[in-house]
């Protein structure tokens, strides 16, 4: 009986440390694929030399997690200071167009370990009454972050706000900027579509897009329709090149960041001149939300707010095909002056 009893606890015994071995083996291996998926490299390139101007993990820990709080003014200024932390204007801005997918793509630029988003728009150029608060307000609307990052704000108005480009040239005139377009047509729907799901939130009545879209004393394009104007995107970006040369501005294909982000996000990384880092790692298709979401590590995940990916509503064809005739010359000058073609 005692033999059995002994021979019993020697097999649970073995049973356990065969299992306290595959974990930890299991832990070695999932350690070892984390640094494969997320290497932690140097900033390189404009950011110093190999090995001197590096980010630490504690750098990328703080930006998922203590960043945040110092964010919400939870940090003392002894903490900010001893982690080296500093509130920095912007280096790049998107500047817009609305509804041409500025959120998305400020998101997925977050995935970069040398970027640092402002997390709401700040509407500092294009309102007034923010503006005369002056450039230390703005400054400390932005979040903490290390001095060798880039901090990267968006507000779509400020693309159509006539006062915008001045302000911002007289803030840096060598800022990088950037501008997300669509399809102007699907541009215009989407946009109304936004403001007609908050007129239904609020059970407000409105009108049809092709009554708003269409001067109905006319039956042209109605061109005093801000959906409208907003889509004719060479006269936006003319007002922009009295202040900065074409060098300034990258453009880009917000519809192809739906379908195919991680090219358009390379790009923008040579543009803003980071070094490599957003892989096909980051973003995974979400097959119910029909959009890609964002990993920045095997534990963090974020996909983008439900309120994206609006479904439009059922436009008559014959006001689809007069806007694109309409939008057609504009959009070809557009092609031109910024070298990108599109589709369209």
């Amino acid at each position: 009986m005692l033999f059995k009893q002994q021979a019993l606890l020697r097999q649970k015994l073995f049973v356990l440390g065969s299992l306290a071995i595959g974990s930890l083996l299991y832990l070695v291996a999932r350690v070892g694929s984390l640094d494969r998926l997320q290497p932690l490299c140097p900033i390189d390139g404009r950011f110093g030399p190999r090995g001197q101007d590096e980010i630490p993990l504690r750098a990328l820990q703080f930006k998922r997690g203590l960043l945040h709080e110092f964010r919400k003014g939870n940090a003392t200024k002894e903490q900010i200071r001893l982690h080296n932390l500093v509130q920095q204007l912007p280096k790049a801005i998107i500047i817009g167009v609305r509804k041409g997918g500025t959120r998305a793509l400020l998101e997925m630029l977050n995935l970069h370990p040398a970027v640092v988003k402002a997390s709401q728009e700040i509407h500092f150029f294009d309102n007034d009454e923010n503006y005369a608060k002056g450039i230390e307000w703005y400054r400390k609307k932005m979040p903490f972050s290390y001095p060798h990052q880039i901090t990267i704000e968006k507000s779509p108005a400020y693309f159509i706000t006539e006062e915008v480009p001045e302000r911002i040239y007289k803030m840096n005139s060598s800022i990088k900027l950037l501008i997300i377009v669509r399809e102007p047509t699907t541009r215009a729907i989407s946009d109304y579509t936004q403001v007609l799901e908050g007129k239904e939130r609020k059970n407000k009545t409105y009108y049809k897009f092709e009554k708003l879209a269409i001067d109905p004393n006319t039956c042209e394009v109605n061109t005093k329709y801000k959906a409208v104007r907003t889509s004719i995107y060479t006269k936006h970006l003319e007002r922009w090149l009295k202040y900065f040369p074409i060098e300034q501005f990258h453009i880009v294909d917000g519809d192809r960041l739906i379908t195919e982000p991680l090219p358009e996000l390379q790009l923008v990384e040579k543009f803003l001149n980071l070094p490599p880092r957003i892989s096909q790692y980051n973003l995974y298709f979400n097959a119910t939300r029909g959009f890609y979401c964002l990993r920045f590590n095997i534990v963090f995940n974020k996909c983008l707010a439900g309120s994206k990916g609006r479904i439009h509503p059922e436009v008559d064809t014959s006001v689809i095909t007069k806007l694109r005739k309409f939008f057609h010359p504009f959009n070809q000058k557009f092609y031109q002056i910024t070298g990108r073609t599109f589709n369209w």
